[in-house]
């Protein structure tokens, strides 16, 4: 239930999100957010909201611990949209957080896969990755490079 206590605070972050997908590209936009995470429900559960100031806008994401299947849920919402996407669920495994779900890319129904890593007092990394084919091939598609602020 204390798997994501790591992140409860303020950081900075650099993004790396790929331009385009499923189409060979390794072309990536690289842009810098801040973000800040609160613990909630006596830490069965935290937030955070993103702030991608150079964008334009915002997102955040709700993690939820489900006491009796000891898995977390998360849920993201973006600002640009005002839609809250399906979960991801999942569980940490040796200082690794693997989460997975099911949503729609360009209509079509998609894998996707978060991944926490490298986790430290002052750092840690998220990163996205979607499959078109069930889960046999993955693409990355947006990294996170977290650093405490202040």
């Amino acid at each position: 239930m204390n798997d994501f206590d790591f992140f409860i605070g303020s950081w900075t972050v650099v993004n790396r999100r790929r331009t385009t997908m499923f189409d060979g590209s390794d072309d990536w936009d690289v842009f810098p957010a801040t973000s800040v995470s609160r613990s909630i429900l006596d830490g069965g559960g935290n937030t955070d909201e993103i702030i991608f100031t150079a964008q334009g806008w915002r997102g955040f994401t709700l993690r939820l611990f489900d006491l009796e299947r000891k898995e977390w849920s998360l849920y993201w919402a973006s600002g640009r949209t005002g839609l809250l996407y399906p979960p991801v669920v999942g569980t940490f495994t040796g200082g690794r957080g693997d989460f997975y779900g099911d949503d729609t890319y360009d209509g079509k129904p998609i894998k996707v896969h978060f991944i926490w890593s490298d986790i430290t007092a002052t750092s840690a990394r998220w990163e996205q990755e979607f499959s078109i084919d069930g889960g046999e091939t993955w693409e990355s598609n947006w990294i996170m490079e977290f650093t405490r602020a202040g």
